[in-house]
């Protein structure tokens, strides 16, 4: 067995997400046991170069985690052939112009979503990166939940019968930053800086549904701004540009009708902070980060609507808990492992720049189905 180095350039991780997930959780972590296993038995390690703007932060973090690398000069970092992948989990206004100059580098590219702000963009990266011969990868953490692999499984051994139907939930109350701090950054409110829950969102939506039920065909949706003003950072009011919320009808390829609601505008009254209900002609199941339950049709009860008679059945204890059966790791660790594999082995990544550009779509389509009080159709995209 040997081990080897693979330098890779982490631009965003002073952000929360970057630094959190992506830094300490998925490469600190990989390192700390001793890098990426290969199918041969060989191993990777990884090593991190910290980029961004802003030196005292990235300097911080370096001495905080004994890490040797940071700059400042992203255009030096790419020219470094030490330095093989690109990973960019900036502001979204930013990724296009950052991950052109890595493709153009002969780096291979892992990003946050959305890739982009508009389809056109997201599909040219695609194209990009096709044309030089490098990996593209986009971060697809909830199919990595306990929750969701559980609803594999039962996809996977015909639990469900014909699929019916998906219904999620997500989402909780974001404080407006006033009397009581935002838990989450003002730019996720403001249009012009790439923010709203559409494009947050839909691109998630987008591969979930697609990788377990179909991929979306056609959008109906209804987004808003419950809250029009919100209080920053620096303590300064400010007035919301983007929706903060969005609620979707999504029509999948072989008749499956999701509906999800998407906001940062509701306070919790569920098990976890999302939450699928996939119905099936056999049976069907409730999902969320980490449990899933299941009722088969065998043992589904028969309920009587009379609203003069008050409800003695409790329906919530018909469902039984679906076993974990495996041991869970942190989904973006996992997928980032999958990433350094295809760069290292030169095999295909299920998750690429493609897939990225169909949340896109998907995001862009559902504002503007919002904007036309309309269904809007997604053709299929192509190289």
């Amino acid at each position: 067995m040997t081990t080897r180095s693979l330098g890779v350039v982490l631009n965003g991780v002073t952000g929360r997400m970057g630094y959190r997930q992506h830094l300490v959780r998925s490469i600190l972590a990989i390192n700390d046991e001793g890098g990426v296993a290969l199918s041969g038995g060989d191993r990777v390690l990884l090593e991190p170069v910290l980029a961004g703007r802003s030196a005292a932060k990235l300097r911080e973090i370096c001495e905080r985690h004994n890490l040797k690398s940071w700059t400042t000069d992203l255009a030096g970092a790419l020219r470094d052939p030490d330095n093989q992948v690109y990973f960019d989990a900036q502001v979204t206004p930013a990724r296009v112009a950052a991950i052109t100059r890595a493709i153009e580098a002969g780096k291979h590219v892992y990003t946050e979503k959305p890739t982009a702000t508009t389809t056109e963009e997201a599909v040219e990266l695609a194209r990009l990166a096709a044309r030089a011969g490098v990996r593209g990868g986009v971060v697809q953490d909830k199919l990595f939940l306990p929750g969701l692999l559980k609803l594999r499984r039962l996809l996977d051994g015909g639990f469900f019968g014909r699929v019916l139907s998906v219904r999620g939930e997500f989402g909780y109350w974001v404080f407006e930053g006033g009397w009581q701090p935002a838990q989450r950054p003002s730019w996720n409110y403001r249009a012009e800086d790439g923010g709203g829950i559409t494009l947050d969102m839909f691109c998630h939506w987008s591969y979930v549904l697609e990788n377990l039920f179909g991929r979306v065909e056609a959008v109906t949706a209804r987004v808003a701004t419950h809250i029009p003003e919100r209080v920053d950072e620096a303590g300064r009011a400010y007035r919301a540009t983007a929706d903060d919320a969005a609620y979707g009808i999504f029509e999948l390829a072989g008749g499956v009708i999701a509906q999800i609601n998407s906001s940062w505008c509701v306070r919790v009254d569920r098990d976890e902070l999302v939450r699928f209900q996939v119905d099936g002609t056999e049976g069907s199941a409730v999902a969320g980060l980490r449990g899933c339950r299941v009722q088969h049709r065998a043992v589904t009860p028969k309920p009587v609507w009379n609203p003069d008679v008050p409800v003695a059945h409790r329906f919530r204890d018909d469902w039984q808990e679906v076993p974990d059966n495996e041991e869970f790791g942190n989904g973006f660790k996992a997928q980032w492992e999958m990433f350094v594999r295809s760069v290292v082995e030169d095999t295909p990544f299920p998750y690429g720049f493609l897939s990225g550009a169909r949340g896109v779509q998907l995001a862009e389509s559902g504002l503007r189905s919002s904007a036309e009080g309309r269904r809007v159709e997604l053709p299929e995209l192509v190289l």
